[in-house]
């Protein structure tokens, strides 16, 4: 019984630890998505002289734990922000939304969400 009660103690330290680590790991993964997506519109920018006209689609990124969206419409065609939004179980992530910005601001900016 001594047994099980310690397994449970170490199961209930351990799980939330591996939880952060597998969303850590994920959210890893997107910023180097967006970085990869970064480096399709500057090659785009390069080809265009603008950035009107890429897609997230064309660069070929995708991922099972963020949706990323396309550049904000709005801005002038000089400008991008590529953004991550988490989804299903990585919603509960703490950094939430990520973007980058074709200066390479990265937001947030707090809790070390960008390592």
């Amino acid at each position: 019984m001594i047994v099980v009660a310690i397994i449970g103690v170490l199961a209930s330290i351990a799980y939330p630890a591996y939880v952060e680590n597998t969303r850590a790991t994920k959210r890893a993964t997107a910023q180097a998505d967006l970085m990869e997506l970064a480096s399709f519109m500057e090659r785009y920018f390069t080809e265009n002289n603008t950035y009107v006209g890429a897609t997230i689609a064309a660069s070929g990124v995708t991922n099972n734990y963020y949706t990323f969206t396309s550049p904000i419409p709005n801005l002038a065609a000089a400008t991008f922000t590529l953004t991550a939004v988490p989804i299903g179980a990585q919603g509960d992530d703490k950094c939430g939304i990520m973007a980058l910005t074709q200066t390479g601001a990265k937001t947030p900016t707090t809790d070390n969400c960008w390592r």
